[in-house]
């Protein structure tokens, strides 16, 4: 347990941006999920308009710092992927 003031307040700061990291991160795979089941379902004019806002999140997500730029662009690549083999089957 600390006992410094510093410590304490340095607990706290953690444990704030540990939660909104966490919320950031929760935020994000939500929206890749609900991309995906939008490509499952053939909803691929929905699912295009998602791309282009989950593109952002991805990228928010790896300016705060929750992810890296790497993974991101990783994920990025990939889900895009998806979206044109889906939208050239079409």
């Amino acid at each position: 347990m600390a006992h410094s003031l510093s410590a304490k307040k340095r607990i706290r700061q953690n444990a704030k941006r540990r939660a909104r990291n966490r919320w950031r991160l929760r935020t994000m795979r939500d929206a890749i999920r609900d991309f995906l089941n939008k490509l499952t379902h053939g909803q691929v004019a929905e699912a295009k308009t998602s791309f282009q806002s989950l593109q952002k999140l991805i990228d928010r997500t790896a300016a705060k710092g929750v992810i890296h730029k790497n993974q991101a662009a990783r994920r990025k690549s990939r889900l895009n992927k998806r979206l044109k083999e889906r939208a050239g089957a079409k």
